[in-house]
């Protein structure tokens, strides 16, 4: 699915076939000619009425987008869906006019013992000031499983704030890959609600900061329920005078006992001019339950610098080695091939020298 300046563009796109029931078009046309499909998901999920927790004040951006909502992609996927269902959606700016606006909405809704995998890629035809507002729902009904990435490649120029809102049922699975490249400014909250049992909750993420780039990661995930599993595992590079954010919180519910989460953050600081800050939280109101939570910050090894320099590469190509293994482990887990082989070719490109 490709969106040009935040309107479908079906030309474009190629949409091959479907199983039986499952819909992906712009949310425009499918708001037109059955808004019924969509309505008891779109906007039901996002907001701080649907995550207190995670937004106890309400997030502006967020509501600047549901009241200008006029496209983006709807993906819905009915029950006893068995056959991987997988979409790649390109948001496309053009930046065509002076300080232009676009609002994508994304709403991926998975049924009963459904799956389906979702790409979300923001890319820039050209440089230039734009400003993207984006939110993604997904809701996940009883058993279903979807996978999640997000390839984030926005002009350094451009501003990109983005939302993502989970609504997992019971046994489901979601899993979700962040990737942020570009930006001037960019923002990525994520906000996931573990509403009933044995529910697994996987968030990763990847942020390579450069020149005087702002990159802010802000997560919540909610169990809600007992014997729920979440893991999140964020890394980040952060050169010039670039500066990153990550503020994590996991969250547990008086009820939501036998928890099981893990939440990391590794940042690598490659100029004396780099920062990151970084707070990662845990929030616990159950007495049975296994959570762990840290943070580390720091620079190249010079031990293993030295190690490659006595091998014969020079100090420079030994940072860019030693960098792009550090990025390369946050990839590892990219199950779906063709994001895991363009972030790979990304790094490859970006610490060549």
């Amino acid at each position: 699915m490709v969106f040009i300046d935040g309107r479908y563009s079906p030309d474009q796109s190629a949409i091959g076939a479907l199983p039986a029931g499952v819909t992906v078009d712009g949310l425009a046309a499918v708001l037109a000619a059955n808004p019924a499909t969509v309505q008891p998901h779109l906007t039901t999920h996002a907001g701080k009425e649907a995550s207190p927790v995670a937004e106890r004040n309400g997030n502006p951006f967020t509501a600047l987008n549901t009241g200008y909502i006029e496209d983006g992609a709807a993906i819905i996927v009915p029950d006893n869906v068995d056959t991987e269902v997988a979409v790649n959606v390109f948001y496309i700016s053009t930046a065509a006019t002076p300080d232009a606006v676009t609002q994508p909405r994304t709403l991926v809704v998975a049924g009963k013992h459904s799956k389906v995998t979702v790409t979300e890629n923001y890319l820039a035809a050209g440089d230039g000031a734009y400003f993207t507002n984006a939110v993604t729902e997904v809701a996940l009904a009883a058993n279903a499983n979807v996978d999640h990435y997000k390839v984030q490649r926005e002009s350094y120029e451009a501003y990109h704030m983005a939302a993502m809102y989970v609504h997992a049922g019971r046994d489901s699975h979601f899993a979700s890959h962040s990737i942020t490249l570009g930006g001037a400014i960019s923002r990525n909250t994520i906000a996931a609600q573990l509403d009933d049992e044995n529910i697994e909750c996987t968030l990763n993420g990847l942020y390579l900061g450069q020149g005087r780039q702002l990159i802010d990661n802000h997560t919540c995930i909610e169990h809600a329920k007992p014997n729920c599993n979440s893991y999140e595992i964020y890394k980040g590079i952060v050169d010039d005078k670039a500066r990153a954010v990550f503020n994590g919180r996991i969250h547990v519910w008086a009820d939501a006992q036998k928890t099981d989460a893990l939440q990391t953050n590794r940042t690598l600081l490659l100029s004396d001019d780099a920062r990151i800050n970084t707070k990662p939280e845990l929030e616990i109101y159950a007495d049975d339950v296994r959570c762990t939570h840290g943070a580390t910050v720091g620079q190249l090894d010079e031990k293993s610098i030295f190690y490659l320099r006595s091998r014969g590469i020079d100090k420079t190509r030994a940072r860019a080695i030693l960098t792009y293994a550090f990025a390369c482990e946050a990839i590892a887990n990219i199950a779906f091939e063709p994001v895991r082989a363009t972030i790979e070719q990304v790094l490859v490109e970006k610490f060549r020298h």
